[in-house]
Parts: C-alpha cells; sequence; structure tokens
C-alpha cells in the first residue's frame, strides 16, 4: 500500500498502521460498506477498499485531507469517496457494516497555545472530545451485526470507553494494544496529566489499543397461536 501524505496532512503513524492491521484482519461480509471518520491521509480508507470492501467513504474536517484520500485512493487503484465535514454529518442517514476511527486523543490543558494542525492531536481536557461523540452516534450508524474499530490511548480511559460502548448498546473488546513510551507530545505534558489522574504510576508509558465494538443482532419476537393460547418465540 502506497500513501502519500502532501503537506498539511497529518502523516500516518504507528497507531494509524495498528488499526490498518486490525481492518486487514476484520471479519466482512461481502458486499460490505465501511466508513473511515478522522481520515487523514486516507490510509485505513485505503485499507479496507483493498480488502474488497464494495463501498468505504472517507471523512475529515480538512478539506485538504479529503483530498488526500481521494489522491491515495487513486495511487492504490482503489474507489474511496472522501467527503469534507464533522464526523458523521456528511453520512446524515447511513448505515456502515464497518466503521472505523483513530481521532485526536492527545489531553490539551486549557491554557495550550493554538499551533498551525493541532486539531490532529489535541482532543479537550481528557482526551475524549472526539471519542465519545464518535460512540455516542455509531449505534444510529452501524448495521445490525456491523463492527466499529476505534484507536485510543490508555491515558484517555480504556474502562471508560469500554463502559460507554457498552451503555450504548454495542459489544466492546480490546482486538489490539502496544505499550510502550509516551510519545513527545504527551511527554511534555507529564505534569498535566498526572494533576488530572490520567497518567497513573512511576512509569512514563501509554498503550495503545484498537478497540472493536459490534452491534448486537437483535432477535426478532413473533407470536404463534397454538390450541387457542399464545406462545413467544
Amino acid at each position: 500500500m502506497r500513501i502519500l501524505t502532501p503537506p498539511g496532512v497529518f502523516r500516518p503513524r504507528s497507531d494509524s498502521w495498528m488499526l490498518v492491521d486490525a481492518v486487514r484482519q476484520a471479519t466482512l461480509q461481502p458486499r460490505a460498506s465501511a466508513l473511515d471518520l478522522c481520515s487523514g491521509s486516507g490510509a485505513v480508507a485505503v485499507a479496507a477498499a483493498l480488502r474488497g470492501v464494495r463501498s468505504v467513504t472517507a471523512v475529515d474536517v480538512h478539506r485538504r485531507s479529503a483530498w488526500a484520500a481521494r489522491l491515495n485512493a487513486r495511487l492504490n487503484g482503489v474507489s474511496v469517496r472522501a467527503l469534507h465535514g464533522d464526523l458523521f454529518e456528511p453520512v446524515k442517514g447511513r448505515r456502515f457494516d464497518l466503521i472505523t476511527a483513530n481521532p485526536p486523543y492527545v489531553p490539551a490543558p486549557p491554557d495550550v497555545a493554538r499551533q498551525r494542525g493541532d486539531r490532529a492531536w489535541n482532543a479537550g481536557r481528557d482526551g475524549r472530545a472526539l471519542l465519545d461523540r464518535i460512540i455516542e452516534r455509531l449505534p444510529e450508524h452501524l448495521t445490525p451485526g456491523g463492527c466499529a474499530l476505534l484507536v485510543q490511548s490508555s491515558v484517555t480511559g480504556t474502562r471508560e470507553t469500554l463502559d460507554r460502548l457498552s451503555g450504548a448498546g454495542l459489544e466492546p473488546s480490546i482486538v489490539a494494544r502496544r505499550r510502550g513510551p509516551l510519545g513527545p507530545i504527551l511527554s511534555g505534558r507529564v505534569d498535566y496529566l498526572i494533576g488530572e489522574g490520567l497518567l497513573r504510576g512511576p512509569r512514563l508509558e501509554e498503550e495503545l489499543l484498537v478497540i472493536s465494538a459490534t452491534a448486537v443482532r437483535r432477535t426478532r419476537r413473533t407470536r404463534v397461536r397454538s390450541s387457542g393460547r399464545g406462545a413467544l418465540t
């Protein structure tokens, strides 16, 4: 897979490739449809298309990223529909068999100075500004039996994510994890992370995770009448 990142587009890093690997290993139905949120360069969307997914849509709030996703799809000889917009807004009313997202997840102190392009990693006080919004709307955009694959750091609360997914009626599980030292941005915010209770223990490490969430198929209840009495099956 060949991926180019034009100036101003977030370059795929190790967490992006973790998500690509998860897509490659996911069980998908024939003629599946996929949505990649916070798509950036479109690497994950391209990976889904290379898997043979029938319909792939990539969404990013940055216009340049939507253009990059189209470019990378052409470079790899696949079709990706790239849209500019905020999360699910460009795909209102649509459902997908696979939804992927590697949203910004770096906690940002309220007084942190803005930098060019920092929306690609800064995600509010606790790092969950976009993740929680995605989780909230997954049920209305997943097909029955559909699956979401989400990337996050342990710094932003793995248990909270699993609980929120369960609360949304989804079945969550961790499908990939990798522990290592804090990245350069998190390393520069250690005092803030410790003060907020987001980083615990003497080891300045984080765990990157890919979390799967499956939309439970609902069993239809039908009424059967026999000998004048009704029975539910």
